[in-house]
């Protein structure tokens, strides 16, 4: 208001569609360095994967994942409340990212020795939450409980180990149950109505994240190959060519989330939901069909990591089961994303997962190498079939 305004009273009631909108919420400097340190779990989990493939291994990756997902969650909803513009809330989310920071530390070992640090880890990132929210919206302590219950049973589980020093049977049983309590919260707690959304910043926010998570997954590739380089002597370009390859994937799962314009229109879409059906759009889209995107970068890494390792050899049906799941997963979970939303075609999409699982057999017969030349192709099928689509579609 300008010093010119005349205050004739209190303004009458206006109909919520007459409103002005809200000023444009960005995505900031912090919380992009907020979504560094989260993506380093990500490649942790990518490298206990190539590392230890086994349906054990796969297991601890999905329940970390899980926790972690959610609680990541829990700040992206924080920061859409409120942005990190005062000190003791940037002090905070430097405190959360401690805890991300140790949990990730700890998850190679987060089932045996580094457990009890692992849950202590992620109590912290728990309870910083919390307490920021708070600040926000005190309906966060109708969450809060399903929280630090789930924290609390990490660390007990922790402390439960078998004779080897690893986790025992009734660890793991706590860890599908923190898991059940956190994921099983909305259904008790409905979000819809407790906590505000902006759209803009929300969808930002996680493509942020995506693309963090994605420039992380070729990093690690980057590292994983630099490894092999120095124990040779002279070049291998088929070890280079794989890497390339890697890198040309990535490019392809970029294009895949951002390359036909689907921000735009996801936006358009959380705002015309209105506040009530907005959260639980927001939850069903972003949190739940993220979960298939961000596994599959996860397997996508690890499929590539191990065909740098074995360089050209054969791979066996776990390692190309891994990369062709990776690929399968990302497709699908782009699909889900797009189909919550009503934001774009799904079928090509649907239909290329199909074609990456069916990569497996050339996995273990040709090896990796070609197995990721085919995933690429596929990867690449409904970039180019789906304009074609649309093209013939207007000229029938």
């Amino acid at each position: 208001m300008t010093g010119d305004a005349v205050d004739n009273g209190p303004a009458p009631p206006s109909d919520p569609q007459d409103r002005a909108p809200e000023p444009s919420l960005r995505v900031s400097p912090l919380e992009i360095f907020f979504d560094l340190v989260f993506a380093f779990t990500l490649t942790q989990l990518t490298s206990v994967l190539a590392a230890h493939l086994s349906w054990l291994t796969v297991g601890k990756v999905l329940l970390i994942f899980g926790l972690l997902w959610w609680m990541y969650g829990a700040y992206a909803w924080l920061t859409n409340s409120r942005p990190p513009v005062h000190a003791a809330e940037r002090i905070g989310l430097l405190a959360g990212m401690a805890g991300f920071l140790v949990v990730g530390i700890a998850i190679p070992q987060g089932f045996g020795s580094y457990g009890v640090v692992l849950g202590l880890g992620y109590l912290l990132v728990v309870a910083v939450h919390g307490f920021l929210y708070y600040r926000v919206n005190a309906n966060i302590l109708r969450v809060v409980p399903f929280n630090t219950a789930s924290a609390l049973l990490i660390i007990i589980a922790g402390v439960l180990r078998g004779p080897g020093g690893q986790a025992d049977l009734a660890a793991y049983a706590l860890w599908v149950a923190a898991l059940a309590v956190q994921l099983g919260s909305p259904l008790v707690v409905h979000p819809a109505g407790l906590f505000q959304l902006r759209p803009g910043h929300f969808l930002e926010r996680h493509s942020a994240l995506l693309i963090v998570a994605i420039g992380e997954s070729v990093a690690a590739i980057g590292i994983g190959a630099a490894g092999p380089v120095d124990r040779r002597g002279g070049a291998d370009w088929t070890l280079l060519a794989i890497a390339v390859l890697g890198l040309i994937v990535a490019g392809a799962l970029w294009w895949i989330a951002f390359g036909a314009g689907d921000d735009e229109r996801a936006e358009r879409a959380l705002t015309k939901a209105g506040d009530t059906r907005r959260a639980a759009l927001a939850l069903s889209a972003f949190f739940y069909g993220f979960i298939p995107l961000l596994l599959g970068l996860v397997g996508l890494a690890a499929g590539v990591l191990v065909a740098v390792r074995l360089a050209g050899a054969p791979g066996s049906v776990g390692e190309s089961a891994v990369l062709a799941c990776g690929a399968a997963l990302f497709l699908g979970g782009n699909a889900a994303v797009r189909r919550h939303l009503r934001i774009g075609p799904v079928r090509l999409r649907a239909v290329a997962a199909l074609l990456a699982l069916a990569t497996v057999g050339i996995g273990v017969v040709a090896g990796l190498d070609v197995q990721l030349v085919a995933v690429a192709l596929v990867l690449v099928l409904p970039l180019f079939a789906e304009p074609c689509r649309t093209a013939a579609r207007r000229r029938a």
